[in-house]
């Protein structure tokens, strides 16, 4: 299969690609997602194919707007109007109760809850219009690997196993959009993102607890992320939570270092060994994914030292991904 990669007056293509039921990857103010036809059973079971990725990981669904939520969900109720009216477009997934028979087991995962979002990019915003249906929206990587900023990075994980590419750039935001769930009686943030359960509490004018744990193996996961290990280069990642500790590592051709400019600037590692998390947290946020991918495609290293940040509820997003690719592995001085 040739992959396309399609520009932003050719949206149509890519439409057309979708209505056949073929898998086109879009672009999200997030990270890049790869899209089916949310009610086209076999287009679905075929991104669980082309990614590699558990067949009991639920499927997020993107949608254009609020109306089209109405056609799935079972109601939409009135905490969910108010996030809605205040977050969308953008950076939030909010998990509801499903119509029985809406929507296919592949995509819920047999569950009768599915996970909505609305985000923010005119493409794909224009993309799912002209199509008249929503699509499913699992980043569009390999199953366990850094999720994808830029459709370089698409095209590098997917090539040949999906119809098409829709380049929008690099995105914005770079991590996943935080998850709530809203089917239980007290709301719970399920995947932190650049939307913090401070800034939802507010809104919603009610206490929005955190998930801390992990899913059981037999059980089946309410939305992405909570079961399976996440955006894992293939080598060993290790978090250094204090930036004094990079001076007390013995660092070789073989290490790579990701950190911000201000620790960077003094470690003694040749410059190809290094990627610039940024300036500060917003933009470590933005390149983390950028700079686990980076090393995963040098042979020569490894092993990764990435800098940790701990502290607030502004790091949540940026550790919970961090600590899955790391697999929760953090230096100690030995």
């Amino acid at each position: 299969m040739e992959t396309k990669i399609f520009q932003q007056d050719q949206i149509d293509e890519a439409v057309k690609l979708l209505a056949a039921g073929k898998l086109v990857a879009f672009p999200t103010e997030t990270v890049y997602g790869l899209g089916a036809i949310a009610t086209n059973e076999k287009a679905v079971k075929s991104v669980y194919a082309a990614k590699g990725r558990p067949s009991d990981n639920p499927l997020i669904v993107t949608v254009s707007d609020e109306a089209m939520v109405s056609d799935y969900a079972k109601e939409i109720p009135e905490r969910a109007q108010k996030l809605m009216k205040h977050f969308w477009p953008g950076p939030l997934t909010i998990l509801l109760f499903v119509k029985p028979n809406a929507l296919p087991k592949a995509v819920t995962g047999g569950l009768d809850t599915v996970a909505f979002r609305c985000p923010d990019d005119k493409l794909t915003h224009d993309l799912i219009s002209k199509l008249g249906y929503p699509i499913v929206g699992p980043s569009a990587n390999t199953s366990t690997k850094p999720s994808p900023t830029t459709a370089q990075h698409v095209y590098h994980d997917l090539n040949g196993k999906i119809a098409g590419i829709i380049d929008g750039g690099p995105t914005r935001v770079g991590l996943e959009s935080t998850i709530i769930d809203l089917s239980v009686e007290t709301s719970v943030v399920l995947r932190p993102g650049e939307i913090t359960p401070q800034e939802l509490s507010e809104v919603l004018g009610e206490k929005v607890l955190i998930n801390s744990g992990q899913v059981e193996d037999q059980g089946v996961p309410k939305a992405p992320g909570m079961k399976y290990r996440h955006y894992a280069p293939s080598e060993p990642v290790i978090i250094v939570d204090d930036t004094s500790d990079f001076a007390k590592i013995e660092f070789n051709e073989h290490t790579g270092v990701a950190a911000l400019d201000s620790v960077l600037v003094g470690l003694n590692v040749p410059e190809q060994n290094k990627f610039s998390l940024g300036k500060n947290l917003v933009d470590a946020d933005h390149n983390l994914f950028g700079a686990l991918r980076y090393f995963d495609d040098k042979q020569s290293i490894d092993q990764i030292y990435v800098q940790g940040f701990s502290g607030s509820e502004a790091t949540l997003a940026y550790m919970n991904r961090l600590n899955k690719a790391a697999a929760e592995n953090h230096f100690h001085v030995k």
